[in-house]
């Protein structure tokens, strides 16, 4: 006969997996429904869509981060250049 520890033991490990198993279940069963519900809205939202940024604008705003990222960095740059790294 089996000694009452591993009889615990066993019966831990069949209900840990039967509820790991449910969670995960559970869980994917959530994710592949908002992945459905996400994509189906975006059917709908694809028909009426509108662009946020003209192409105009986001060359603009990319130039305007790049020159504020060089103003912001380039003193950094500059000591670790004059320092040879």
């Amino acid at each position: 006969m089996i000694s009452v520890l591993a009889q615990e033991r066993l019966l831990g490990f069949a209900l840990g997996s039967a509820i790991t198993g449910f969670v995960v279940f559970e869980q994917r069963k959530c994710i592949y429904a908002s992945i459905s519900d996400h994509q189906s809205h975006d059917e709908i939202k694809s028909l009426t869509r509108e662009p946020i940024f003209a192409r105009k604008t986001r060359s603009e705003f990319a130039h305007l981060w790049n020159k504020a990222v060089d103003q912001t960095f380039g003193p950094v740059i500059e000591s670790f250049s004059s320092r040879g790294w």
